[in-house]
C-alpha cells in the first residue's frame, strides 16, 4: 500500500475515517429531520455526477420493477415504471437518496438503539417475530442490502438478548476499515473477516448465539445461479450451508423506510424442506431465501441498494459504455 503503513492505511483513507467521524459525530446532534433532508440533497448530487451508476441501477431496478408488474407483486405504483422510462428514472434517483440515507443511519448509530427501533418500526407480523424469539438456542438471521441495516441489528439484539456474529466484506483502506467495524460494533455485533466467516459463525453457533449474515450478493465468488426477478443470478452459498449443516432455525429479516424516521419491518423463517442430498438440502434452502428476499425487495424496490452493483452476470457490462436510457 502506498503512502501509508499497512496497519494504519494511506493518508487518503486516515483523513477519509476522521471525516466520517466527524460527519457521524455532526450527524448525531442534528435534528433528524434535517440530517435526512441532506441526506436526501447528497444522494441527489450523486445521482448527478455518477453516470455509471445511474446506468447499473436503472438496468437493474428495470429488471426488477418488470418482474413486479408481470407477477403482480408488491408496490402496485411501481409497477407503472416497467413501461415508462420517466418513472423508472424517478425510482432510480429515489434509490440515491435511499442509500444516502443508508449511510446516514450508519453515522447515527451512537443515538439510536432498541427504543428508537420500538418507537419508529411497525412489525407487519408481530405473532411470527414473537414465535422466533421465543425460540430457545441458536439461531441464524440473514439480512439484504434493503432499506435499513441498522435497525434489524439493533432490534434483534434487544430482543434475543444474545451476542450477535456477522461478517463483513474488508474495504482496501484499513483506516476506513476500521471506522466501519467501530460502527458496527456501537450496534453490539461482533465483526469477523470473511475468510474466517464460516468458522466463526460456526463457533457462535455452538455457543448458543447468534450467527447474521448479509446474503444477497454474491461478494466472493462461488455462488448458486438461482432465478432472482426471474433471471438467474449467483446467490451466496454460506447461508445454506451454515443453515443445513447447523439444523438451526433461519430466519430472513428487511426494514425499509416509510417516511423521515419511520419504518415497517419483517422478519419470515426459511422453510425449504427436507430430504435429498445436502447439495439439494442447500439449494432447496437458498431458492426459499431468494423467494423471501423478492417479497421484501418488492415492498420498495428504490431501498434496494444493490442495485447499484453487478447482481446477474448478463448486465456485466452495463454502467461501463453506452449511452444514458
Amino acid at each position: 500500500m502506498t503512502g501509508g503503513h499497512p496497519r494504519t492505511g494511506s493518508w487518503r483513507g486516515r483523513l477519509a475515517a476522521r471525516l466520517l467521524s466527524a460527519a457521524s459525530w455532526l450527524a448525531c446532534r442534528l435534528p433528524e429531520r434535517l440530517a435526512v433532508r441532506l441526506a436526501d440533497l447528497a444522494g441527489d448530487l450523486w445521482y448527478r455526477v455518477a453516470p455509471d451508476k445511474r446506468r447499473l441501477a436503472r438496468a437493474n431496478l428495470r429488471r426488477v420493477v418488470g418482474w413486479m408488474a408481470a407477477e403482480q407483486v408488491g408496490d402496485g405504483t411501481a409497477w407503472s415504471a416497467a413501461a415508462d422510462p420517466g418513472r423508472l428514472e424517478r425510482l432510480v434517483r429515489c434509490a440515491f437518496r435511499h442509500y444516502a440515507r443508508n449511510y446516514l443511519e450508519m453515522m447515527r448509530a451512537p443515538v439510536m438503539g432498541g427504543a428508537y427501533v420500538r418507537e419508529r418500526t411497525t412489525i407487519e407480523n408481530p405473532v411470527d417475530v414473537d414465535a422466533a424469539f421465543a425460540e430457545v438456542g441458536p439461531m441464524i438471521f440473514i439480512g439484504l442490502h434493503f432499506g435499513s441495516l441498522e435497525l434489524p441489528g439493533f432490534y434483534l439484539l434487544e430482543r434475543s438478548g444474545r451476542p450477535v456474529t456477522a461478517p463483513m466484506e474488508t474495504v482496501d483502506d484499513p483506516a476506513i476499515q476500521a471506522w466501519f467495524v467501530r460502527t458496527r460494533n456501537v450496534i453490539g455485533v461482533r465483526i469477523v473477516g470473511v475468510r474466517e466467516a464460516r468458522r466463526e459463525l460456526g463457533a457462535a453457533l455452538k455457543r448458543g448465539e447468534i450467527a447474521g449474515l448479509i446474503a444477497d450478493r454474491d461478494i466472493t465468488g462461488g455462488g448458486v445461479e438461482l432465478p432472482f426477478f426471474g433471471v438467474p443470478a449467483p446467490i451466496p452459498v454460506g447461508p445454506g450451508l451454515l443453515a443445513v449443516q447447523s439444523g438451526v432455525p433461519a430466519f430472513v429479516a428487511g426494514v425499509w423506510r416509510t417516511g423521515p424516521g419511520r419504518y415497517r419491518g419483517r422478519l419470515e423463517r426459511i422453510q425449504s424442506g427436507a430430504g435429498g442430498t445436502r447439495r439439494e438440502q442447500v439449494t432447496a434452502f437458498l431458492a426459499a431465501e431468494v423467494r423471501t428476499f423478492e417479497r421484501l425487495i418488492a415492498n420498495a424496490p428504490e431501498q434496494w441498494w444493490a442495485i447499484f452493483f453487478q447482481i446477474w452476470p448478463d448486465e456485466a457490462k452495463v454502467g461501463r459504455a453506452g449511452p444514458e436510457a
